[in-house]
Parts: C-alpha cells; sequence; structure tokens
C-alpha cells in the first residue's frame, strides 16, 4: 500500500464495482482540482474486472492518488451468499488495512473519509480517527430514503430474526411516487435475504454521519432535495448534498475497435436508437430474440450493444466471465443482422457510451436504467425506454418515468417483470422516436440536459453544494478535529 502524504487529504473508498468507481474517480478530481484537497481514492481488489478498473483509474491526474487494498480472505463465505452481501463483507473485512493505511499518515491531517453505500461500515473508524466521516451515494435520493424507511422500521434493537419487511406500497417524496414492493431494489424485498441484514446495519449507521453526498442534482429530484434539505434544518437527519451528477468525461482518445462511431456519422441527425443495458445486464435467449425482432418491425435505425445471453434467466452478469470463444452475435436471430444491414449495427460486448450518446445522431436510449448510464442519457439530452433488469434499476425506471418524465416503459408479461414482447418493443421505440408522448418526454430530457449544465456551472447548485462540504472540511481541519462546525 501507498503511504499517504502528510498535508489536507480527503481518502475516499470505493466499492468493488467499475459502476462504483467511475462516479467516485469524477468526485476524487473535482474535490483536488477545485478545492486544493490532496485526495487518495482507495479500491479494494477482488471483486472487480482489474482491466475494467484500470481503464478507469486511468483517467485520474496525477496529483490524485490511488492506492488498492491487500485481498482478504472470503473462502469461509457459503457460496450462495450474493453479489451485495459479498460486497459488504469485502468492504467490513478490510477496515483492518484502510486503518493502517490512514495511520501512515501524520495524525490530524485526514479531514475525512468518504465511503460509498456499500462501505459505511468505515464510518466509525472515521469517527475513532477523528476524522469527518461521509457518506457517496452512486444513485438517487430514493436510495437514501429507502433506507431511513428502513432504520425507522426496525429502529437499535431489532434482531435479525425480528426483521420486517418494508411496506408493500412505498411512499417516497419524489412527487407523490409510491414505489411499489417488486420494484424495489434487490436486497430490500425480503428481509430473509441474507444482504437484508447488512442493509439493516448500514441504515442504522446513517445517522451518525457527518453528511451524504449524492451523483444528482437539484433540478431532477427537486422534492427530494427539499425534504432533505428541511429534515437537516430541524437536525431530523446529516445534511444531504446533490453534488452531481457526474459524468465520465468523454475522449477523443478513446478505442472505438467496433467502429459505430463512424457508422453513426453516416447517419441522420437524430435518426438513431442505442441500446445498451450495461456492464452487467445480461437477457435471456428468448427475450434477446424478442428485442431483435421488435427492432426490425420498428423500422428505426440502431445501434445495440450485444452481450452473451443469460441461459438461466439471472439478468445480472457479474462474475460471469464469457469465454473467448463466445459470440453474442451467434445467438440473434438468424439472417437478423442481413435483414438489418445497413438501418442496423449489432456490436459486442461495449461501446464508447459517453461518446455515442453524445453524438449528433443519437434519438433514443433503450436502457436499463443503470443511474451512471442514466446519467450520462440526462447530461447528453437523450430521452430513454426504460427497461430495468435487476439492483436498484426498476425503482431509478419508476422514478424516470412517473417523476422526472425522461422515459417511457414498455409493458411487459408477469406484473411488469417478465417477458417485453416484440410489438411492445416495436411500440414503444416508435412512441419515444415520433409520438405525442415521446414528443413530451423529448422536450423534457433537454430541459434537463440544460440544468445539467447549469448545476456545474460557476454558480451551479453543484458546485455550491460541494463548495459547503468543502469549507466544512477545511475548517474541521483548522479546528483540529473532525466535527463540523
Amino acid at each position: 500500500m501507498e503511504k499517504l502524504p502528510s498535508q489536507q487529504q480527503v481518502v475516499l473508498l470505493a466499492s468493488p464495482g467499475a459502476g462504483h468507481l467511475i462516479p467516485m474517480v469524477e468526485l476524487a478530481q473535482r474535490l483536488a482540482a477545485d478545492h486544493g484537497f490532496a485526495v487518495t481514492l482507495v479500491t479494494i481488489p477482488g471483486m472487480s474486472n482489474p482491466a475494467t478498473e484500470a481503464v478507469v483509474l486511468s483517467s485520474l491526474p496525477s496529483y490524485v492518488l490511488t492506492a488498492v487494498l491487500p485481498a482478504v480472505p472470503l473462502d469461509d463465505l457459503p457460496s450462495d451468499i450474493g453479489f451485495g452481501a459479498l460486497v459488504f463483507e469485502f468492504v467490513r473485512r478490510s477496515l483492518p488495512n484502510l486503518r493502517a493505511l490512514m495511520e501512515d499518515a501524520s495524525r490530524g491531517s485526514v479531514t475525512a473519509l468518504v465511503c460509498d453505500f456499500f462501505g459505511t461500515s468505515a464510518l466509525p473508524l472515521a469517527a475513532e480517527l477523528g476524522v469527518q466521516g461521509y457518506v457517496f451515494l452512486p444513485n438517487s435520493f430514493a436510495m437514501i430514503s429507502i433506507m431511513r424507511h428502513l432504520a425507522g422500521l426496525h429502529g437499535d434493537a431489532a434482531a435479525p430474526g425480528e426483521y420486517r419487511d418494508l411496506p408493500d406500497l412505498l411512499p417516497l417524496p419524489a412527487g407523490g411516487l409510491v414505489l411499489h414492493h417488486a420494484d424495489l431494489p434487490e436486497g430490500f424485498q425480503d428481509r430473509k435475504d441474507p444482504v437484508y441484514a447488512y442493509h439493516v446495519e448500514e441504515a442504522r449507521r446513517y445517522g451518525r454521519a457527518n453528511g451524504f453526498l449524492v451523483n444528482s442534482f437539484e433540478e431532477l429530484e427537486v422534492v427530494m432535495v427539499e425534504t432533505f434539505k428541511r429534515d437537516a434544518e430541524d437536525g431530523a437527519f446529516p445534511p444531504v448534498y446533490p453534488v452531481g451528477p457526474f459524468v465520465r468525461s468523454s475522449s477523443s482518445e478513446e478505442a472505438d475497435e467496433s467502429g459505430c462511431l463512424e457508422w453513426l456519422d453516416r447517419q441522420p441527425e437524430n435518426s438513431v436508437v442505442y441500446l445498451s443495458f450495461g456492464t452487467g445486464g445480461s437477457l435471456s435467449v428468448e427475450q434477446t430474440a424478442e428485442l431483435a425482432a421488435g427492432l426490425e418491425m420498428s423500422g428505426h435505425r440502431f445501434l445495440w450493444v450485444v452481450r452473451m445471453p443469460s441461459l438461466d434467466g439471472n439478468p445480472c452478469a457479474y462474475g460471469s466471465m464469457p469465454g473467448d470463444k463466445d459470440d453474442p452475435l451467434a445467438w440473434l436471430p438468424e439472417g437478423f443482422l442481413e435483414r438489418t444491414s445497413g438501418r442496423g449495427l449489432a456490436v459486442v460486448a461495449w461501446a464508447p457510451q459517453v461518446r455515442v450518446l453524445s453524438h449528433s445522431a443519437t434519438a433514443c436510449f433503450v436502457s436499463h436504467c443503470g443511474w451512471n448510464s442514466t446519467l450520462e442519457s440526462v447530461a447528453a439530452g437523450v430521452p430513454m425506454v426504460a427497461w430495468p433488469l435487476y439492483a436498484e434499476q426498476k425503482m431509478n425506471a419508476a422514478i424516470l418515468t412517473e417523476v422526472t418524465g425522461v422515459a417511457l416503459r414498455p409493458a411487459a408479461r408477469g406484473n411488469g417483470h417478465g417477458l417485453v414482447t416484440r410489438e411492445e418493443i416495436a411500440a414503444s421505440v416508435k412512441e419515444l422516436m415520433e409520438g405525442e408522448k415521446g414528443s413530451a418526454v423529448r422536450g423534457r430530457t433537454r430541459e434537463l440536459r440544460e440544468a445539467s449544465k447549469r448545476a456545474w456551472s460557476s454558480e451551479g447548485s453543484s458546485r455550491r453544494a460541494l463548495g459547503e462540504v468543502a469549507g466544512k472540511l477545511k475548517a474541521a481541519l483548522v479546528n483540529g478535529n473532525g466535527s463540523a462546525p
């Protein structure tokens, strides 16, 4: 492990996963470049793809340091522990190594530890070392709201055997949104799920944080922002700061091995439907075939990032590594590529998404509603067809369709969570590209694109919010303690 410099510094602890790391990289750069902190971004090996993580970290400037904690043993855990619980265990077991790293610095030089959603087990360590402890949410305000409900439901005394399920209809302070139980993030739906106990313990620690940084901006979640602001003023909850959107900077040097950008250059303006389900999303074989047929029926141009289908129906592909000879395109319907040649392009596994969404030819985004992808789409002014798969994506889809108005959601069999038919796919694409509802969504997305730009302008709301946090961190260091003044 690298030693930390003995000067004003903020330590950022990222939990495993590129989706968690990407926005934290952007936060690290802001704290260093805009506010003069010596920032060290700490990662934990063992669950992330090292090559992917290296690419993300390579965008950091030299003045932001990185440190990799030693690997921790996990062989005593049950084989079916689940992804979420495994991430929590990775972080919890890495705390002694994090302590050693922070104690390498001269005492008093670290002013704050910022952990992400999976890392609040580090908050007691921050308090013990006399530094401020903040939580960074790489997703929306809604996640904090759910965690508050969870803590309120259980208090400090309830034991695992006494845990209760969240209600079937959960109201959120998000413009009247009532979240259905099936749309809760995974791990929150069943008190018997092993990860549920981790969430309860994490939620209980929220009230002891000095504050929260959320990868969002005021105009995107107006009611949520105002609700948390009032609660902080009343002393009911720590302050919550919207400091986003943190969108990964596009690079003209980013490799485009598929040639999709050159293909987009040849397409008319606002004519292409872009489809991608993230690095961890996977459709079933049947759903892949229906999506192909739906695109063909729609008649619109498309750019589709095709991943290997799920053979067991699991929509989350994290932890499954395709073989060198695996070809996702081989699973597309026979003749599909030939029939759509000229107006469609299917590429394998990856595309330079920020650049694709920013391209003038891209008109809409069929998305899994991961929060990073959501913010990239909003920042580019590209409306979405919401197609959530796992994690908190169904909650995000509900917010995007029912509150912010930047997406349409196709109907699916089985209470909205089963197969999406080719007819529904074609209808959704046509509506968003051509229809009256689609026109309203396109207009709202353009409004939020401008709002996202204003958030990080010289007097923007997110710039001011992060400036307020930086001021508190510097004041705490001057005062010689980790408590906010």
